[in-house]
């Protein structure tokens, strides 16, 4: 089953505010709930914000939020984050970017994940910018805490 809602209405900042509503069930039980909102102000600058929960038949979680604002002078900034769980582990993992007016980029992301059965643990971070490039770290701990070697793919 799924139900939609939409809606657009005109703002006191001279601009206009759109955005929906979703929900779905699936035919195992599984739910999600999302939501998503646009608002402009009439001058080229606009924000959007989306948000998602769900749930699995099995007992799964999870959750997902993003922030983007664009400006009339051409930057942008995104913000987003998910956290998931359920029997075989948990990951959760957040983020920006961002373009500057002049066009210069830069962008940061940090991944979390634990191992349900044998409590092992990841910890990854990756950035970005003009001057350096990407650079990537990653660290693995096992259930007591020790480092130790990440898995290879």
């Amino acid at each position: 089953a799924e139900s939609v809602r939409k809606f657009s209405r005109s703002n006191a900042a001279g601009g206009t505010t759109d955005g929906s509503r979703r929900v779905v069930t699936g035919p195992n039980g599984g739910t999600s709930a999302s939501r998503r909102v646009i608002r402009s102000d009439g001058e080229g600058n606009a924000t959007a914000g989306t948000g998602r929960v769900w749930t699995s038949p099995n007992g799964g979680v999870g959750g997902r939020a993003g922030h983007t604002t664009v400006g009339a002078d051409g930057s942008v900034e995104h913000r987003s984050g998910v956290a998931t769980s359920g029997a075989k582990g948990s990951v959760s993992s957040q983020g920006s970017s961002q373009r500057d007016a002049e066009g210069n980029v830069t962008g940061a992301r940090t991944t979390n994940a634990t191992n349900a059965a044998t409590g092992n643990s990841y910890q990854g971070q990756t950035s970005y910018d003009k001057a350096t490039g990407v650079s990537h770290s990653a660290s693995c701990f096992d259930a007591a805490g020790n480092a130790i070697a990440c898995p290879s793919r």
